[in-house]
């Protein structure tokens, strides 16, 4: 390989590039093994064993083809490196082998964690989600609102709303997500809700979020609006009731209305709309709160601000949504006729908002 006479590189820039294209050429096999470990159950059969397992033990007691057993130690290796595992050594018999212990990440993938992220990740390596970016390139070319649209010929609304799996996969996966949202948000926010009577969770699923609020916050009445194939069939109780509709068309009245996640959905002139509509739904003296990751929002070290950058081509490819920096969401504020705001860093990669008229 020729290079200008002033560009010139050592043997080892080379091989370390080539390590880099390489590297992101299979880095989806990290996602891949994840949801393979989800799938299987790996974290739950070591949680229920109650101490660290060999690769031998992992292998009887999962529900695999036994004679793919030398295999495992493999996916195992990954994990380990993704630190989603943890390598010890232990004692069997009279020989020491290698044994493996769930991290703190891998804790958030069990089923009986309450906040347990493993029906969000498995939604979001879904192939209906995935195959889409296949056709990234091909979107840039065409006119087609998003790559979810150019794969499937339908928005993911539509899709979730003709297809009863892939809806209920979005539903557990915001379900898991308000779990630990409401966990958070009750310990570390109490200040945004307390002296609310009454709060809408718009887009708000089959209530999970808000249950959370109500359940720490009693005096509090919540209403869940959202599409009528969502919240069908759904009980309320004493302080959460469910609303049927559309939030480009009614939102009902409240001290405050509740976002999570959802104006990333929109482009600039629908999160504008939606926010005209909060306006006139909040009370006098009420507010809009919104959960939404603010790009740049502070100093964070870079896998932080890469995820961020993830999120952003996640929602453009899936719906042609977008994240926002601070000074985007102030834009749409002021367009929207609200005065003020105020940002609270509390939720990560996420903060929480509090819009003012």
């Amino acid at each position: 390989m020729a290079f200008p006479s002033n560009e010139v590189e050592s043997t080892q820039d080379l091989l370390d590039a080539q390590s880099h294209v390489w590297n992101h050429i299979f880095h989806h096999i990290n996602s891949m093994s994840l949801k393979c470990a989800i799938q299987l159950g790996i974290p739950d059969v070591i949680h229920k064993h109650g101490n660290p397992m060999t690769v031998s033990q992992l292998s009887n007691a999962l529900p695999i083809n036994k004679a793919k057993s030398p295999c495992l130690h493999r996916l195992i290796r990954i994990l380990v490196h993704s630190k989603f595992l943890d390598k010890v050594k232990t004692t069997l018999s009279e020989d020491e082998e290698e044994a493996y212990c769930l991290t703190r990440a891998s804790r958030l993938l069990l089923r009986c964690e309450p906040m347990s992220m493993a029906p969000f990740a498995l939604a979001m390596l879904d192939s209906v989600k995935m195959d889409p970016w296949h056709h990234m390139s091909e979107w840039f070319q065409n006119e087609d609102s998003s790559p979810f649209f150019t794969k499937h010929r339908m928005t993911i609304f539509e899709y979730a709303g003709n297809d009863q799996r892939l809806n209920g996969l979005f539903n557990e996966a915001m379900a898991s997500d308000a779990g630990f949202v409401t966990s958070v948000l009750s310990k570390e926010c109490r200040h945004v809700f307390e002296g609310l009577k009454s709060m809408v969770d718009v887009g708000g699923g089959t209530g999970a979020t808000a249950k959370g609020i109500a359940a720490a916050f009693p005096g509090l009445k919540c209403i869940v609006l959202d599409l009528p194939h969502v919240v069908a069939d759904l009980e309320g109780s004493e302080n959460l009731s469910f609303f049927s509709g559309d939030m480009f068309e009614f939102i009902p009245p409240a001290d405050a209305v509740f976002l999570k996640w959802l104006l990333h959905d929109w482009s600039d002139e629908d999160c504008i709309k939606i926010l005209r509509k909060c306006k006139e739904a909040i009370s006098p003296g009420g507010k809009v709160i919104i959960v939404e990751i603010v790009v740049g929002d502070q100093k964070q070290d870079n896998r932080a601000t890469e995820t961020q950058f993830f999120f952003d081509l996640q929602v453009m490819v899936q719906i042609n949504g977008r994240e926002r920096s601070e000074k985007d969401w102030a834009n749409l504020f002021s367009n929207a006729g609200f005065k003020n705001y105020k940002i609270t860093h509390v939720l990560g990669l996420r903060s929480v908002i509090e819009v003012f008229p």
